[in-house]
């Protein structure tokens, strides 16, 4: 069995709003779309904060590293934060918007550079408010962090994203697979589902392992060509 890694989906292009495959987290998609200015002026929004939990693989990562880089087309500057950032840096003015993804591991020197950076971003003192959006594992009164930042986590919209069902696994394959122009044949695929975490990040790391391996060794995508890659790691 394949170790679980939660990566983003789509990781050879990079996370972007128009690649998430929503299934039943709709609602929180197209709240992103309009909280990170997409069709409309960032000067124009009043952002409230936003927090998305849920289980590993239900695509927190790959929506905040796109909301990110959707304001970073849009010539905004965004403050990140998450648990590997060691040595995190002090809150800028410039910044259009904070994120902060896998709040429940951060220490407790993280913990208090999120809450300098939320209490900083929402102060009408700094001339205008910022958006916070955050992402973690557990809904925000569950938090092991220390009251006033968990507190502020749940102050805005809170959603639960949910984990896509099989078919819908399938899909985001098949999306990935044609955006490679990788052919992903139907046992392929089915082999990949049965034998596989449910993580939809897991799935993505060994479809691209996957393409890697297959560009090595000049073959194409077959059950024995993935059972070869993963003997010989």
């Amino acid at each position: 069995m394949m170790k679980q890694l939660a990566l983003d989906i789509g990781l050879a292009t990079g996370p972007t709003l128009a690649r998430f495959f929503a299934g039943p987290n709709e609602a929180a998609l197209q709240h992103l779309r309009l909280a990170a200015g997409e069709g409309s002026s960032l000067a124009t929004r009043s952002p409230v904060p936003t927090y998305l939990w849920g289980e590993p693989g239900s695509g927190k990562t790959h929506l905040l590293k796109a909301v990110r880089q959707s304001l970073r087309e849009q010539g905004a500057t965004v403050g990140w934060l998450d648990p590997s950032v060691a040595e995190p840096p002090d809150f800028n003015e410039d910044w259009a918007a904070i994120v902060m993804d896998d709040v429940h591991l951060y220490d407790t020197a993280q913990q208090a550079t999120a809450f300098n950076w939320f209490v900083n971003a929402i102060s009408p003192a700094s001339g205008s408010q910022r958006w916070v959006l955050a992402a973690g594992n557990l809904p925000p009164a569950d938090l092991p962090l220390r009251d006033d930042l968990r507190s502020r986590l749940g102050w805005g919209h809170v959603f639960q994203l949910q984990l896509l069902g099989e078919s819908e696994r399938r899909s985001v394959l098949r999306q990935e697979a044609d955006a490679r122009g990788v052919f992903l044949g139907d046992d392929v695929m089915d082999y990949m589902l049965n034998r596989f975490s449910r993580d939809l990040g897991s799935l993505m790391l060994l479809l691209d392992q996957l393409d890697a391996f297959a560009l090595r060794t000049q073959r194409a995508i077959t059950i024995p060509l993935l059972k070869t890659m993963l003997e010989s790691e």
